[in-house]
This record gives structure tokens, C-alpha cells and sequence, in this order.
């Protein structure tokens, strides 16, 4: 008996609202949580005590583990069954919320992070799974996923304010702990309202165990590396080793998903150069809106003394104007002038919007000193989002839809945790040059580490830029229609 079959058999109408409703909700605490310590990461700092070098590694843990394993989770929900996956995992995320909120040390804090992003990773290609077969038909299939993209956009921006909300009013570690209150709540509500399951093991389908492995050491390793070369050097034997050995493992990857009769990742998915053009559209542009967060939050508050809330509240507009940016790619400017050149247009003007921040300082107002560069890249990263999922999922077999569409959320994840990684280097790095050279005076340290932002908001833009190039001769030119998969194409900011 399929699922379909047993919603049926009770008060369908009813019954899929309230499946909506616990579907909704998981995909909520997902994105709140890529978001939600941001704001409270400058006093988490000074909480545990861990260093600038150390700081990138509470956000790209999570982003590094859900990225990397999403796969893993789309095959493990078609193999083990989907609701089944949803609470297991949903039971991990609570608990790892727990150890990060109880957290004393900067090392348990981290591994919580991980278990968050590696629970999300199971999590988020059930739920989506469980959306399309609840409503397989129109017109309610739209007005659901209609719903499910509202939250996924809105989560964002939740998880900013709230993340300064809950930082200034109470505790950093409620960003954490407020998903143990939740998540209970939509265990039980799920637990209730998904249809029981029928599902086995699907005959001779194994978890490709060895691509898992295999590609997490290998990203965690590039990762490793990016974020050492600042202590170490880039030229030091542990930070080129650690970047040998994770593009080394990548590529081993790319042999065992060849051999493998269950790939994670067929090699077909990535081998179209217009797939491939889309999975970096999202992997830079993660790079950039992580990096912009990242750096924005300790300016507005170490040199600007913003609270934790109202950095929150200042980054509303990028957010605002990112949603606003997809909807006018994918409704107007997208069938007229094809994902190519809204790629190449986005990307680059994101990176004018970085590098107007390279202009701000401690004197600096957020009205007119920053403001505006919060409108540019928002609008110019929402143009490259719904384009890049559109892209990534036309004209994939229906087999292969799932592994395309999770590959969207994938590059963004990772091109997040990369980015982060490799600017928060270069950006305490160029701040102890510069520190080094300069008198010491009360303001020295403020000066230098307004220096090392601005080189990291340099670099930014010139890796939006040459995403844009690359994109410009990797994307064929043609004109797009709609996305032949039904997928959500919010982007997870």
C-alpha cells in the first residue's frame, strides 16, 4: 500500500495540511539553522575563547556535513523509507542541538554543529520526498510547494533576527537549544500525521558507503587545509598535504561513483557543462553571501557596536531583496535572456556590491556606508539562484532528478564551507600584517582588522567575477522555460 493510497483512505484533505504543516516546520529549523549563529558568533567567541583562525569552523561544520552528505540522504530515504528516516534524524538533530547548547569547549561545540548538518542531510531529502508524493497533483501540489518555498526563504531571515534575538536577550546557546523545544514538537506532529509505511529495503540497492567516505574526508580535508594556512603558511607541508590529499580523495571519488551500481552522484548528473555550470553559479555564490555574512557581522559588531539583534535586523534587506531577485529571474528575466546570462550578470554585479564594502570603516554608516551593498548583492545573488536550479534539473531523467536537485543544495553548502574557510585565511592574515606594522595605539587593532576584512571583501569580488567568466564560457546560450523537476528553489541563505 503506498502512502498516497493510506492518505486517502482517511481525510485526505485534512490530513495532507497537517503533513504540510510537519513538513514545513522541518524544512524551517534546517534553514534557521545555516543562519542562526552568524549573529551570535562574535560572542560565542568570546564565550568559549577560541581565535579568529578557529571562528569559520562553527558555521562550515555544519555547512561542510550537510552539503557533503546530502546525497547520502537522498538514497538512505529511498532505501530505509522516508518517514522513518525523518524522525531517526529529526532525534538526531535534537540531540546534537542539545550537546552544542550545553557546549563548554569550542571542540564539542564544532562536532555538535557537525551531527546538526549531518542530521540535516538525512532530513531535508525525505521531507522533500514527502511533499511531492502527498501532493501529487495540481492545484493543491502548487499552493503546497508555494507554502514549502515561503518558509524555506522566510527561514533565513528568521534565523538571523532570531539568532540575535535569543544572543542579546538571553544566551547564545539558545540558537542551539530552542531546537530541542521545537524540534519534540514536530517529531510528535510528524510521528502522528505521516502515513505508516509499507516500505523495505529496496531489493539490491546498497548505500553507497564508499562515496560517502570517501568524498566527506575529501572535502573535509580542502577544508582543513584552507583554514590552517593562516597558523602554518600556505606553503607549509601540512597545509599543501591536507589540500593534495582532499583533491586527491575527490577524485578517487569520481572513480569509485563510475564502478559503484548505486552512485551517489552518477557521473552522467554532473557531465551535461550545463549542469556542471550550475552547481558553480550556486557553489560561488555561496562563497560570496557566506563571506559577506561572515565579515558584516563582526564589523557592525567589534568596530560598529551593533547588538547582536540589530545586526540581524541589518542584514533583513539582503535577504529581502535576494527573495525579490528570485522571483523577478525566474518570473520575468529568465525565459527572456537564459540562465547564462543572468549568471554572468549576477555574479558580477555581486561582486561590485562586495567590493563596496571595502570602502566602510569604524566612522562608517549603516544607512549609506553599508546599506547599499546589502541591496546590490542581495538583489544580484537571488538572480543566479532560481536560474541555477532551473538549469540544474532541465531535461534530467526522472531518475536522476533527485541527485541533480540535491547537487543545487550541495554546491551551495559547500561552496559555503569552502569559502568561509579560505576567506576567514586571508582575512586574519592580512589583519596580523597589518597589525604587525602599526604603532601600538588604542585603535590598532580596529584599523588592522578593518584592513583584513576589506582584502577579504577584495578577494570576494574577484572570485565572483572570475565565477562569472567561467560560467560565461562553460554555459551554453539559450533561452530557458520552467525547471522539469518540481523542486524547491529557494536558496538556503
Amino acid at each position: 500500500m503506498s502512502e498516497m493510497t493510506e492518505i486517502k483512505g482517511r481525510n485526505a484533505n485534512s490530513i495532507r495540511w497537517w503533513i504540510l504543516a510537519a513538513l514545513a516546520a522541518t524544512q524551517l529549523i534546517l534553514v534557521l539553522d545555516s543562519t542562526i549563529m552568524n549573529v551570535a558568533l562574535p560572542t560565542t567567541q568570546a564565550d568559549l575563547g577560541f581565535t579568529d583562525a578557529d571562528r569559520p569552523w562553527i558555521i562550515t561544520a555544519y555547512a561542510l556535513a550537510f552539503g557533503g552528505l546530502l546525497l547520502v540522504g537522498g538514497g538512505l530515504s529511498d532505501t530505509f523509507g522516508r518517514k522513518r528516516l525523518l524522525l531517526v534524524s529529526l532525534g538526531g538533530f535534537i540531540i546534537a542541538s542539545l550537546i552544542g547548547g550545553l557546549a563548554s569547549n569550542f571542540t564539542t561545540l564544532v562536532v555538535a554543529r557537525a551531527l546538526q548538518g549531518t542530521s540535516g542531510a538525512l532530513i531535508a531529502p525525505a521531507t522533500l520526498s514527502l511533499l511531492v508524493t502527498t501532493f501529487p497533483s495540481s492545484p493543491s501540489r502548487g499552493k503546497a510547494f508555494g507554502i514549502f518555498g515561503g518558509v524555506s526563504s522566510g527561514g533565513s531571515v528568521i534565523g538571523l533576527v532570531l539568532g540575535g534575538y535569543l544572543t542579546q536577550y538571553l544566551d547564545w546557546r539558545w540558537c542551539l537549544l530552542i531546537n530541542v523545544v521545537i524540534g519534540i514538537g514536530i517529531a510528535a506532529l510528524a510521528a502522528k500525521v505521516l502515513p505508516a509505511e509499507t516500505h523495505t529495503l529496496t531489493p539490491g540497492a546498497r548505500p553507497d558507503i564508499l562515496g560517502a567516505v570517501v568524498s566527506t574526508l575529501g572535502l573535509l580535508s580542502i577544508v582543513f587545509g584552507l583554514t590552517i594556512a593562516e597558523s602554518r603558511s600556505w606553503t607549509d607541508w601540512m597545509t599543501v598535504g591536507a589540500i593534495g590529499l582532499g583533491l586527491a580523495l575527490l577524485a578517487l571519488f569520481g572513480l569509485v561513483e563510475k564502478r559503484t551500481s548505486h552512485p551517489l552522484l552518477p557521473i552522467r548528473v554532473i557531465r551535461d557543462r550545463n549542469r556542471g555550470g550550475a552547481y558553480l553559479m550556486v557553489a560561488i555564490a555561496g562563497i560570496g553571501m557566506f563571506g559577506v555574512f561572515l565579515f558584516l557581522t563582526y564589523h557592525l559588531q567589534i568596530v560598529n557596536g551593533f547588538t547582536p539583534l540589530a545586526t540581524g535586523l541589518a542584514f533583513l534587506p539582503m535577504v529581502g531583496m535576494l527573495v525579490v531577485g528570485s522571483i523577478a529571474a525566474g518570473t520575468v528575466l529568465l525565459p527572456r535572456m537564459g540562465s547564462r546570462a543572468l549568471a554572468c550578470i549576477g555574479l558580477t554585479v555581486a561582486a561590485f556590491g562586495a567590493a563596496s564594502f571595502t570602502t566602510i570603516n569604524a566612522d562608517s554608516r549603516y544607512l549609506f556606508g553599508i546599506l547599499p551593498g546589502l541591496l546590490i548583492t542581495g538583489a544580484a545573488f537571488g538572480l543566479v539562484f532560481g536560474p541555477a536550479m532551473n538549469l540544474a534539473t532541465s531535461g534530467v531523467p526522472p531518475n536522476d532528478a533527485g541527485a541533480a536537485s540535491a547537487m543545487v543544495n550541495a554546491g551551495q553548502q559547500i561552496g559555503a564551507a569552502f569559502g568561509t574557510a579560505l576567506l576567514n585565511t586571508i582575512a586574519v592574515s592580512a589583519t596580523a600584517t597589518h597589525l604587525a606594522t602599526q604603532p601600538h595605539t588604542p585603535d590598532a587593532l580596529v584599523q588592522s582588522t578593518i584592513h583584513g576584512n576589506s582584502v577579504a571583501f577584495w578577494t570576494t569580488g574577484g572570485i565572483l567575477i572570475a565565477g562569472a567568466l567561467i560560467c560565461g564560457l562553460l554555459i551554453t546560450p539559450h533561452k530557458d522555460s520552467s525547471s522539469t523537476a518540481p523542486v524547491d528553489s529557494s536558496p538556503v541563505a
